[in-house]
């Protein structure tokens, strides 16, 4: 994000949001230290891919949900306070994510 807007850099999340979204990354936290240990073990490549291409869809899950909660919270707020600013940064955002 450029650092002249004026958006806040915070996004105040509720309790339930921020146990949620711990929750699942807890999960993968034990997910990459799992592949760890099968590396560690000498375990075959195409169990780590599994996993590993585990670990991808949950990241992308989680980042998926952060965006959808973005998009109907944080973007709404700033298009409503100045959208040419709030649509440049969303564009920058879709730009960064691919």
């Amino acid at each position: 994000m450029n650092h002249n807007t004026k958006y806040k850099t915070i996004k105040p999340r509720t309790a339930s949001e921020k146990e949620y979204l711990q929750k699942r990354l807890n999960i993968v936290e034990g997910q990459v230290r799992g592949v760890s240990q099968m590396i560690a073990d000498n375990r075959y490549c195409s169990d780590i891919l599994i996993q590993l291409s585990a670990i991808n869809k949950s990241l992308k899950s989680i980042g998926e949900e952060i965006l959808r909660n973005h998009l109907t919270s944080c973007f709404i707020n700033n298009i409503k306070d100045n959208q040419d600013e709030a649509i440049a940064e969303i564009m920058d955002l879709f730009k960064k994510l691919n």
